[in-house]
């Protein structure tokens, strides 16, 4: 069963996919990674971060790996690449 779910890029991710949120039909239950999968698929330029990026689901911090969500119609999960500062 596939849900809905609004998706947010930030910095780098949003610079590689080219807009700042869209909503993705993804199966409900998924790990992070295979998330990630789903979201490259739509946007094969955010490979190249894979290794920095962590997720905001439900504006709880994800790591990408086995991990399994349980999303709902209409959840926010949100591609957090490195940001630096000072």
């Amino acid at each position: 069963m596939r849900c809905q779910v609004s998706v947010l890029y930030f910095a780098r991710s949003a610079e590689l996919a080219g807009l700042r949120c869209e909503s993705l039909s993804v199966p409900r239950r998924i790990t992070a990674l295979q998330l990630w999968e789903e979201i490259v698929r739509v946007h094969p330029r955010l490979a190249v971060i894979q290794d920095q990026v962590v997720f905001a689901v439900r504006q709880e911090y994800v790591l990408l790996g086995d991990q399994l969500l349980d999303l709902q119609p209409g959840d926010e999960v949100a591609i957090i690449p490195p940001i630096s500062g000072g």
